[in-house]
């Protein structure tokens, strides 16, 4: 009878506390109060490959400012905004091409940050669109012997300024992005073109399309990549 007494003690005095463990409220505010905002951030900048190319290639000149924004946890809105002019040779033409282009389209970034990083290693998609013009410099006959020299075609019909052109692709690209100072971040993308459609110059194709790059008969598929340098700025709204 007194063991009895003593497991009714017992158990009467750890009723309470357990109760009072299990019914104990939530603080969701104090929980809340802990969260950080959720880091949107908006980045911009320039991709330094087209002035360093220019510096190495006398016949190329162009820019490109990049940009994109954090949308929702590692979901980018990407935006590409260029010019470029390339003289160059294609078989019996001399052309100049130049003219501006967009690029917009979205990144999905794989690498897992820790907590106050924003590095990517990302792929993406993006929707380019050209508006331009070509320049026919100078043209040299195809002839099937060259019993008399060869001269290029500088003065007639064909050597004028084609105006008005436009291209439209797709690109598929894989990059990565790394902060090498406070909100300063080194970028690099290899990517992938497809031309979808063009608006062409009378008697010849498109031989260069601003930001796409060189188009040939053969192929409608073409390479290319961007080495950036952007300044994040942080961007606060809400909570996570």
């Amino acid at each position: 009878m007194k063991q009895w007494s003593i497991w009714l003690c017992c158990i009467s005095l750890s009723l309470p506390m357990s109760w009072g463990q299990q019914t104990q409220p939530i603080d969701s505010t104090a929980q809340d109060a802990v969260k950080p905002p959720a880091p949107l951030a908006l980045r911009f900048g320039v991709d330094l490959s087209r002035p360093l190319r220019a510096q190495l290639d006398s016949d190329f000149k162009g820019f490109e400012l990049v940009g994109d924004l954090k949308v929702y946890n590692d979901l980018y809105v990407a935006l590409e905004l260029g010019n470029e002019t390339r003289t160059q040779q294609s078989e019996q033409i001399n052309f100049t091409s130049e003219g501006n282009y967009l690029k917009l389209g979205i990144d999905y970034n794989m690498y897992d940050n820790w907590v106050g990083m924003n590095n990517q290693v990302y792929i993406g998609l993006r929707l380019g669109n050209s508006l331009h013009q070509q320049t026919v410099n100078s043209y040299t006959l195809y002839t099937t012997h060259h019993f008399w020299p060869e001269s290029p075609v500088t003065n007639s019909n064909a050597t004028r300024t084609y105006t008005d052109l436009n291209a439209q692709w797709v690109e598929v690209l894989a990059g990565i992005k790394v902060q090498v100072l406070h909100n300063i971040y080194l970028g690099l993308s290899v990517r992938m073109h497809r031309l979808l459609s063009q608006k062409q110059p009378e008697n010849f194709n498109n031989l260069y399309v601003p930001g796409f790059n060189k188009v040939t008969d053969e192929n409608n598929f073409g390479v290319g990549f961007n080495y950036t340098l952007t300044y994040s700025i942080p961007i606060r709204i809400g909570k996570r």
